[in-house]
């Protein structure tokens, strides 16, 4: 519908006002994840009204990205994995690798630009769902809703008026938080001349790399073919590196510990996760949510988010189309984020070393297990087996220490 204003005699449009049940603003994995499950309705539901708005080309929308996971057999956006794996390699910083097959389970990997024309093609076939490229400007509650005020890449007000509104945007400023790590990275997209990469297998964690004061790194290989692979270098640190830092990692491991000495890079990606024990709100109004990163979705000890985004946007569309009220849950369970508390604490307070933990674990813990465990489907038995694979003397002082910590804001950005 159109508001308009009338001014001395004359009409004028004021602003563009769409109606709907459900309004999710972003369009990353969490924001398209859920206008995906709103629009596949079971059988005998009510059919949703949907706007999902969309911020226009420039600095709000993300860039280019790569999500992976693991699930076993088929998947719900298996269209848009550009590769899977089901043997997974941990190399620690000595020794020979640590090689698992994690059957039935497959580790997979999707580019955003796949996963955004996927869910896309399907959007576009369903009549009752609508997008919206605008910034928005505020979320404003109503008494049966809430309203988006937005204006277009010309400057054009918009307005959606909705029942529910699932805010998906990065926050500005992470919550207060006894211990925040950041996840941070470059890959390179790689070609090499002669096949170097065995596509059947992905190296998850690989520790032959210069070890950060605080915290851990690695090397990251994921094959898409025998001359083609995605590689990273990632910390888990309190600061980020300079694009120079980075590719100085990138090129001492390609070139020194993977041996590679002649490839093309295609392209590139760098991004940053905040690893935090932080609470995050899922709740900014009445009828406004937050969803994915910033309603908690992201694992605090792993970084990893797709998995955590799958099940909260899955209960949310369950719940609008059961007529329930769609409060986001919490995407990993109590228990799961007390340990992760502690194991931040551990490395960010050098209890324990990071690359030793890691490699640790992988080498008497099945994967399939430590999998599961990551996230958050193993039982207590497990979590205890599991735990007595760690330091168990620096992780129980660790233990001790968190709940008397106190919580603070992030001083980075």
């Amino acid at each position: 519908m159109v508001r308009t204003e009338r001014d001395s005699g004359t009409e004028r449009v004021a602003t563009l006002v769409l109606k709907a049940d459900v309004a999710i603003i972003g369009a990353g994995a969490a924001g398209l994840s859920l206008a995906h499950r709103l629009t596949c309705a079971p059988t005998g539901s009510r059919r949703l009204s949907v706007v999902l708005v969309e911020a226009p080309p420039g600095p709000l929308r993300p860039p280019p990205r790569t999500w992976c996971f693991w699930e076993a057999g088929r998947g719900r956006f298996d269209a848009a994995v550009s590769a899977s794996w089901r043997r997974l390699r941990v190399h620690g910083p000595t020794g020979p690798p640590v090689e698992d097959d994690i059957s039935p389970l497959r580790y997979k990997m999707i580019r955003s630009d796949d996963f955004t024309r996927l869910i896309t093609r399907d959007l576009a076939r369903h009549d009752r769902t609508r997008r919206l490229e605008a910034t928005v400007d505020s979320v404003d509650g109503l008494t049966e809703g809430a309203l988006i005020n937005a204006h277009t890449a010309t400057g054009e007000a918009r307005s959606v008026q909705a029942r529910w509104v699932f805010d998906s945007r990065p926050l500005g400023s992470l919550p207060a938080a006894r211990t925040t790590l950041l996840q941070h990275f470059r890959g390179w997209f790689v070609r090499t001349d002669r096949p170097v990469f065995d596509p059947a297998g992905a190296e998850l964690m690989d520790f032959r790399t210069p070890q950060p004061p605080t915290g851990l790194s690695f090397g990251y290989v994921l094959p898409t073919g025998p001359r083609q692979a995605l590689v990273e270098y990632t910390e888990f640190s309190p600061t980020v590196l300079t694009g120079d830092g980075y590719d100085a990692a990138l090129r001492h491991y390609t070139g020194t510990v993977l041996g590679l000495d002649d490839f093309e890079v295609t392209g590139t990606e760098t991004g940053v996760i905040p690893m935090t024990d932080a609470p995050f709100a899922r709740r900014t109004g009445p009828r406004v949510f937050r969803i994915g990163a910033a309603g908690g979705a992201t694992r605090p000890a792993t970084g990893y988010t797709f998995t955590g985004i799958q099940r909260q946007t899955a209960a949310v569309a369950a719940a609008l189309h059961q007529g329930r009220r769609p409060v986001p849950p919490q995407p990993h369970p109590a228990r799961s984020r007390a340990m992760d508390a502690v194991l931040l604490h551990a490395l960010d307070s050098g209890l324990v070393d990071g690359a030793d933990f890691f490699s640790r674990l992988f080498t008497r813990v099945p994967m399939t297990r430590l999998l599961r465990f990551l996230d958050g489907e193993t039982r207590l038995y497990e979590d205890l087996g599991i735990g007595l694979h760690t330091p168990v003397r620096p992780m129980l002082r660790a233990a001790a220490r968190v709940p008397g910590l106190p919580r603070r804001p992030f001083p980075g950005a």
